[in-house]
């Protein structure tokens, strides 16, 4: 029987490891979160939530993949076609066209600025889409960046792409002095950033800014730089493994050839959130609440610039020496699912309690 080197070189690890006694010392990030109060949370609303539902993996397991929207004020025209569009059940039947290793994964209609696709015939979008502009890639003015950053200092401040990098509203955002304006009032530009797992808006040439019917999310190292040249319009909060793991295509630009057709997961639905929790029986509807409770560690919390400094200088016990610093992507912000409780009736008291009074 061959025996694997590296399965064998894994055991000792583990048993080398196993057997030493772990070290005290500074807290790891994660420690760190753990102790944020409850009132560093903030709870996502349902109407910023959206699920997409694949369809089952090669052993029946169903998929679901969980996108938190942007916040206001950004890429809020593009946020607003896409719960257009989750509404109209108009992405119910699309499906992954495009997985890219190391870059992104791509869904929409099969014939929409798909290289592979042919003659296809392309599905008519539904009415009422708003038509946005290159200037809101990023914010211009009006913006004042010292009421919501965080003060991390050093581990968010350098950056390659930009002025500054810091965060707000639990998203990693850059900006920059606008060159056009740069008149002694120090306006500044400020826009997301292309971290692991944000989605963006798929586009054709310029000045096509997309319209949220064709998204993707990144699977790889973070492109920079596409920074300000394409929308961003939220982060895949769960589910992440359900389109980082599937097959990459052949085709140009990852994009599945008309012969690995049968490569494109299809997408049964996208739903708001919100949307889901107003239908149904009160007890389905409570159900859906609970499901989809999801908070963020407070980007403006002290728990979360402590988090932030760790992130970027770790001194908990297996490294050796800090590194000074980290990109914003090496910052992820927290998100994690709490046990919900509703105070407040959906609509009047439950069935079963509106029969005992």
């Amino acid at each position: 029987m061959r025996t694997s080197f590296l399965g064998i070189a894994a055991l000792a690890l583990t048993s080398t490891l196993s057997a030493q006694e772990a070290p005290t010392g500074a807290p790891s990030p994660n420690a760190i979160v753990e102790t944020a109060a409850k009132e560093e949370w903030v709870q996502i609303d349902t109407d910023d939530l959206i699920v997409m539902t694949l369809a089952p993996d090669a052993k029946g397991e169903p998929r679901e993949v969980v996108i938190q929207l942007m916040p206001a004020p950004f890429s809020q025209g593009w946020v607003s076609n896409i719960r257009t569009l989750a509404r109209a059940k108009w992405y119910d039947g699309i499906s992954v066209n495009r997985v890219q290793d190391n870059y992104v994964v791509q869904w929409g209609d099969p014939g929409y600025d798909n290289p592979e696709s042919g003659e296809m015939e392309q599905k008519p979008l539904p009415e009422g889409l708003k038509v946005m502009g290159e200037e809101e890639y990023f914010l211009q003015s009006g913006f004042r960046l010292d009421e919501i950053k965080v003060v991390a200092g050093k581990p968010i401040a350098n950056d390659s792409y930009s002025e500054e990098t810091y965060f707000a509203r639990g998203f990693p955002l850059a900006s920059s002095l606008d060159p056009e304006k740069n008149n002694g009032m120090q306006h500044r530009r400020s826009w997301p950033v292309h971290c692991y797992g944000m989605v963006g808006v798929g586009r054709n040439y310029s000045p096509d800014t997309g319209s949220g019917a064709e998204l993707y999310t990144v699977i790889g190292h973070a492109p920079r730089h596409l920074d300000r040249n394409i929308a961003l319009v939220g982060r895949i909060i769960s589910g992440m493994e359900h389109l980082s793991s599937l097959p990459r295509g052949t085709g140009e630009l990852g994009f599945y050839t008309e012969e690995e057709a049968e490569l494109r997961t299809p997408i049964l639905s996208v739903r708001v959130v919100s949307d889901l929790a107003a239908n149904g029986t009160y007890q389905e509807r409570s159900a859906v609440e609970r499901k989809y409770a999801y908070e963020y560690l407070s980007t403006e919390s002290e728990t979360f610039a402590k988090y932030a400094e760790a992130r970027a200088n770790r001194r908990d016990p297996f490294f050796i020496k800090p590194a000074g610093g980290a990109d914003i992507c090496n910052i992820p912000v927290p998100v994690r699912t709490f046990d919900y409780v509703r105070y407040e009736p959906l609509d009047g008291p439950a069935p079963e309690e509106a029969e005992t009074k």
